[in-house]
């Protein structure tokens, strides 16, 4: 009798340091930014981190009227390659937390 084999879709190769990635195809909205590389699309920030810092986060984005800040131009949480970037600024969200702490916001 032939032993039947455990055959799954090819799955993207595993960075080197995975815990700075992670990626859930399952989602509804995967990937929620269009990427031309959605195999790198890294979901670990989906709510990124980087947009409480304003006009300061460093990514691709635009206010609209009312004052919403919109990022779905940008890719910056998404791309694994940013894992140090987006980590590296927690002490700025930090700062700015205590300051509207601070002002009572």
């Amino acid at each position: 009798m032939q032993e039947e084999k455990n055959v799954s879709a090819p799955q993207p190769e595993t960075p080197p340091n995975s815990f700075a990635f992670f990626q859930n195809r399952d989602c509804a909205f995967f990937p929620c930014h269009e990427t031309e590389r959605p195999d790198q699309f890294n979901c670990l920030f989906c709510y990124c981190p980087l947009y409480a810092l304003g006009r300061g986060c460093g990514g691709n984005f635009k206010y609209l009227p009312g004052g919403v800040k919109d990022c779905s131009g940008c890719l910056v949480p998404h791309v694994p390659e940013n894992y140090a970037r987006i980590t590296g600024s927690y002490e700025k969200i930090m700062e700015r937390m205590q300051r509207m702490e601070e002002l009572g916001e």
